[in-house]
């Protein structure tokens, strides 16, 4: 069987893959052709290298699958990054974006924006590494120019909605979107997954966002889900 290689009916810059034994896979397009971030499989189509982009490792690549219906990351985009972590899914993002679009990363662990900086961003002129706190975000306000597109949060704090409205209010287009991957066992141990998810969306919702989805990312991450919201 040949590996096969399709645009996503969807998504701009996103692929389905067969690969050879049948499976199926997302891609992306490598914006750093050769270079690996996360020991992912590179491999080319139509003289184009495209990367494998791991579902049990990525959130949104999980999401993408369960059906998601708004994935609010395009060409061009600019996207603010919070919880980057040592860039898995950012580097996709960036592939997506492309150079035409930026990638504002932000990351409170030192090894992880480390590896962010060495594997990531020192080959990738569309991704902004920042060693900063997402609770905070007048501390990084100066670092990012103009509004952006879309806030992407994966962040294993208690108050993961507040923090995502918090930073839109600073850095987020009229109309933009956020999507929350919401982690329920950081929130409230106590409570059904279901019940935190309802809770982060209404969340939302008081901040002005009309909450579009949420999808259960099982069995690609356990209790978590993804709040894909557009601001009124």
């Amino acid at each position: 069987m040949h590996l096969k290689v399709k645009p996503h009916p969807k998504f701009k810059e996103i692929y389905q893959v067969m690969l050879e034994d049948g499976a199926q896979r997302l891609a992306t397009k490598n914006l750093t052709p050769g270079l690996r971030v996360y020991g992912e499989r590179l491999f080319k189509f139509k003289y184009v290298e495209y990367r494998v982009w791991d579902a049990f490792r990525s959130k949104l690549a999980g999401a993408i699958i369960k059906g998601v219906q708004n994935v609010p990351v395009e060409p061009g985009f600019k996207v603010l990054y919070l919880g980057a972590a040592s860039g898995t899914t950012p580097s996709h993002v960036s592939d997506i974006v492309g150079d035409a679009g930026h990638v504002y990363c932000v990351e409170f662990a030192q090894r992880s924006i480390r590896d962010l900086v060495n594997n990531v961003a020192a080959y990738r002129t569309n991704i902004s590494p920042m060693l900063e706190d997402a609770r905070m975000p007048e501390r990084y306000a100066m670092f990012i120019s103009g509004k952006v597109d879309s806030i992407y949060c994966d962040v294993a704090q208690p108050e993961q909605a507040k923090l995502l409205a918090d930073n839109a209010d600073v850095f987020l287009k009229p109309q933009g979107w956020v999507m929350l991957a919401c982690k329920s066992q950081s929130i409230d141990v106590t409570m059904e997954p279901n019940a935190v998810y309802r809770q982060e969306a209404n969340i939302l919702r008081n901040r002005g966002f009309d909450v579009k989805e949420i999808v259960d990312l099982e069995p690609y991450d356990k209790a978590h889900a993804m709040i894909v919201a557009q601001h009124l």
